[in-house]
């Protein structure tokens, strides 16, 4: 265990400290390859995650705790240093001053970038991708990403076009699932759909304009080949030469009186619906 009497990090002008707090911007973890991860799950997958691919190094840098978090997250701070990594303890005031939360948990890990280069979640032949392409609002990436490893994703694929992987809230949002499926980040969409669609992956665009809609889809058993959703912007979904991509434009069905779905409800639904076929008889994955 760490100190619990005396904090390494007492000092908001420590080098420690002042890198840290550097990497809220985007610019400068895409420099040093490096962002933080905040609050005991986050950390505790990162951990779990153990070293990157074909290198020595270990996803986490080094953990930083507050004392009473320490005690609190035993378990989280006993792996880290079993896994050799260091654990430093921190005053309450460096920990706020690390985090991009107004109510810190008390444990952040600084990490590695740990992304997967596209030909790699190609070769994996994935049968379930989620595609974000013009994904401008960090906190919807997070959660899709969470939604895509609740439903069995084998891979997550970020387009040039959204927002960095890395972003605190992005992070936040993914309550550690970031660190439990390939993500591919900067793929421009046309070279994601097309190579997507040459490794057997179907493609389908979710929108609310579609011509075809979820139930059509899942009726006519066609979900349960191995297929890529993918979704677009908050405010204006996707634009047409985005759909035009796409195997299938589908739209959820909406039943009642709302307008439309948000971005993470219409992800969840559009992703379970092809988990549930493809697991059915007949699907890609029944005999997995």
């Amino acid at each position: 265990m760490p100190s619990t009497e005396t904090p390494l990090l007492t000092s908001l002008r420590s080098p420690r400290v002042v890198a840290a707090r550097r990497l809220a911007k985007r610019n400068q973890r895409t420099k040093e390859r490096r962002f933080l991860a905040e609050g005991p799950q986050a950390v505790r997958e990162a951990v779990a995650f153990g070293r990157l691919p074909d290198s020595a190094d270990h996803a986490v840098v080094e953990v930083y705790v507050t004392p009473e978090a320490a005690e609190r997250h035993a378990g989280i701070v006993e792996e880290a240093l079993a896994e050799g990594l260091p654990v430093l303890t921190a005053t309450d005031e460096v920990i706020a001053d690390i985090c991009d939360t107004v109510t810190p948990q008390g444990i952040v890990a600084l990490c590695r970038f740990i992304d997967t280069p596209f030909a790699e979640v190609l070769r994996a032949r994935p049968k379930l991708v989620a595609v974000l392409a013009h994904v401008r609002d960090p906190g919807n990436a997070g959660t899709v990403l969470r939604t895509a490893d609740a439903a069995g994703a084998d891979a997550v694929v970020l387009t040039d076009a959204s927002v960095d992987l890395y972003n605190p809230k992005a992070v936040r949002a993914s309550v550690g699932s970031l660190f439990h499926l390939p993500v591919a980040v900067g793929v421009p969409i046309e070279e994601a759909v097309a190579q997507l669609r040459a490794a057997g992956v179907r493609v389908l665009a979710a929108d609310g304009a579609g011509e075809r809609d979820l139930d059509q889809e899942l009726d006519e058993g066609t979900l349960g080949a191995p297929g890529a959703w993918v979704f677009g912007n908050e405010a204006w979904g996707l634009p047409e030469e985005t759909r035009a991509l796409a195997d299938e434009v589908v739209r959820v069905p909406i039943h009642g009186h709302a307008e439309s779905l948000n971005l993470a409800t219409a992800a969840a639904v559009c992703l379970y619906a092809s988990a549930r076929a493809q697991r059915s008889p007949g699907g890609c994955r029944a005999n997995a």
